[in-house]
C-alpha cells in the first residue's frame, strides 16, 4: 500500500519558489541598506498616515517580539516615529517620517522592477495562471482554517 502524498511535490516546489524569491529579493535589499524585515516595514508604511503595531504585525507577517526590534531599529534610523494613537489613549500609531516616506519613494519601486525583471521571465499567460493557482490554494488553506477554528474563534481577527 502506498502512501505517497500527491500534495507533497507541490508544497516542495512552493517552498522551494518562495525560498528563491526571498534570495533574490533580500540581497537586493541589503544593496539598499535594509534589512527584509525594515523593507517590509516600509513597503507596508507607505503612502499611509500610519497603522497601530497589531495592525501593522499582522500586514507584514512579523511576530510582535520581532516588528518592536525593528521599529525600534527604524526609530534610531529617523525613518518611522511613534505617535499617540487617538483612538486609543494607552496605544501607538507607527508612521513613516518625511525621511521614511522619501526612502520609501525611493526603494519601493526600485525593488519592485528588480522583482520585475525576475517576472518577466515568465510567460504572461503562466503568471495569469500561476496567480489563480495560487488563490485556489490560499482559499483551500483559509477554509480548512475556517473550518477548523469554528465561526467564534477569537484567531478569526484580521
Amino acid at each position: 500500500m502506498s502512501s505517497v502524498r500527491p500534495h507533497l511535490p507541490l508544497l516542495r516546489e512552493l517552498v522551494r519558489a518562495y525560498q528563491a524569491f526571498e534570495r533574490y529579493s533580500a540581497a537586493h535589499v541589503a544593496q539598499l541598506g535594509l534589512t527584509p524585515a525594515q523593507f517590509d516595514v516600509l513597503a507596508t508604511l507607505g503612502n499611509t498616515p500610519g497603522m497601530n503595531p497589531k495592525t501593522l504585525g499582522a500586514r507584514t507577517l512579523i511576530t510582535k517580539g520581532t516588528l518592536t526590534g525593528v521599529v525600534d531599529r527604524m526609530l534610531a534610523k529617523g525613518l518611522v516615529r511613534r505617535d499617540p494613537d487617538p483612538q486609543d489613549g494607552r496605544g501607538q500609531i507607527v508612521c513613516l517620517t518625511e525621511r521614511g516616506q522619501a526612502l520609501f519613494e525611493q526603494v519601493f519601486p526600485a525593488h519592485g522592477e528588480h522583482v520585475g525583471r525576475a517576472f518577466a521571465r515568465i510567460p504572461e499567460l503562466d503568471l495569469a495562471r500561476a496567480e489563480a493557482l495560487l488563490h485556489a490554494i490560499r482559499q483551500a488553506f483559509e477554509q480548512a482554517q475556517a473550518a477548523q477554528s469554528g465561526p467564534d474563534d477569537p484567531q478569526e481577527e484580521s
